[in-house]
């Protein structure tokens, strides 16, 4: 949003009318009333109500590989944050005294990320931070452990004065402990395999939101598409080559024909890949190159919109979405079969220790 369409809104609505969905960057200005957040953009300054508003922290600095998880605030914290620091807004624009203002309501929540990058890094930021949690522990799994916790223990408890049930007894007593099992030997060095093995998952899956990122602005059996920005967004397909040797001459696609005849290595090395760790282009493969199609272009260009993907992909996108699919499930099956393997070696441990010192017998 701009200053141009903030005019244009708040002249052309009615207040309760005037109510639409828009997305802003800045910095922080200031913060009045305790709860409205002012942010200033390069040619306007929207002030934001973050009352029921969720807020995040993005601690991304530039050139870091693996950015820390993000730290979700609440909208009372926010004025702990130093002026000048970089905001995305994105939600809800409503008339609301005489201004118009970013605001949360029960049907959109108001997003606000707070980060340190430039704003072309931010998608990409977001994806990877996003991923770099534990999916399965949340919120609400300590719900159901407690539960089960509860129901053995009520088992265990069932069975106490029984001595022909010794066995389930301790078993039960014994699975209450089970989430912290992997945290202790033998098993212990198979946890470390799990968290490994768990985080390489999570980047192929990080890797294949990238992959899938420059098909969301394409409508489906489309290779292009208009931006909000009125440009024109596509892809160029090309075979890969060194910069030893020229590229090879194949029938022509479309923007192709004339690109293959004067492009060099030195003209793609301007053009960064949308995935940096994966640059390997393989022999058979065609590089995609998205971005902004223009006519006195032969490669496409940045977008108006700093958000807007644009970049290499080493082979095709639905290839690329399919193999880095199968990696990342590869992965999380092998982590939960080596976590699992880990507790069960434990369990046994520890019922040979019981055996050992005469409490159980078999």
């Amino acid at each position: 949003m701009d200053y141009r369409q903030y005019r244009q809104m708040g002249n052309s609505l009615p207040a309760e009318e005037s109510q639409t969905v828009f997305r802003f960057t800045g910095e922080i200005e200031s913060i009045t009333d305790g709860h409205t957040l002012w942010v200033r953009g390069e040619n306007l300054t929207v002030p934001v109500s973050l009352i029921k508003t969720k807020c995040w922290l993005l601690p991304i600095n530039e050139g870091e590989g693996v950015p820390e998880a993000p730290e979700k605030l609440n909208w009372n914290r926010v004025s702990t944050l130093s002026e000048g620091a970089k905001v995305y807004i994105g939600g809800l624009l409503k008339m609301r005294d005489n201004r118009l203002t970013f605001i949360s309501n029960n049907e959109r929540q108001l997003m606000v990320i707070f980060y340190n990058c430039p704003d072309p890094d931010l998608t990409d930021g977001i994806i990877r931070a996003a991923r770099t949690r534990n999916e399965y522990w949340n919120s609400f799994t300590p719900v159901p452990l407690a539960l089960g916790a509860l129901v053995l223990i009520y088992i265990a408890a069932s069975f106490l004065n029984r001595p022909a049930f010794s066995i389930t007894v301790i078993t039960a007593l014994a699975a209450i402990f089970v989430p912290v099992y992997p945290i202790f030997p033998p098993g212990l060095l198979l946890t470390v395999l799990y968290r490994r093995l768990s985080w390489q998952a999570r980047r192929y899956r990080a890797y294949w939101d990238l992959a899938r990122l420059p098909l969301s602005y394409l409508p489906p059996g489309s290779k292009n598409a208009i931006l909000s920005t009125g440009e024109k967004y596509g892809s160029v397909e090309l075979n890969a080559f060194t910069s030893e040797a020229p590229p090879p001459q194949t029938p022509p696609l479309e923007h192709e024909a004339s690109a293959q005849d004067t492009l060099t290595k030195t003209a793609l090395d301007e053009i960064p890949f949308l995935i940096p760790e994966i640059t390997e282009i393989r022999k058979k493969s065609r590089m995609y190159i998205f971005g902004v199609l223009n006519e006195n272009s032969l490669l496409p260009q940045k977008s108006k919109d700093p958000f807007v993907s644009f970049g290499i992909l080493p082979d095709s996108p639905q290839r690329l979405v399919r193999r880095y699919a199968l990696i990342a499930s590869s992965l999380e099956i092998a982590a939960w079969i080596v976590l699992l393997l880990g507790i069960t070696i434990n369990v046994i441990f520890i019922f040979m220790i019981l055996f050992v010192f005469g409490i159980i017998s078999f």
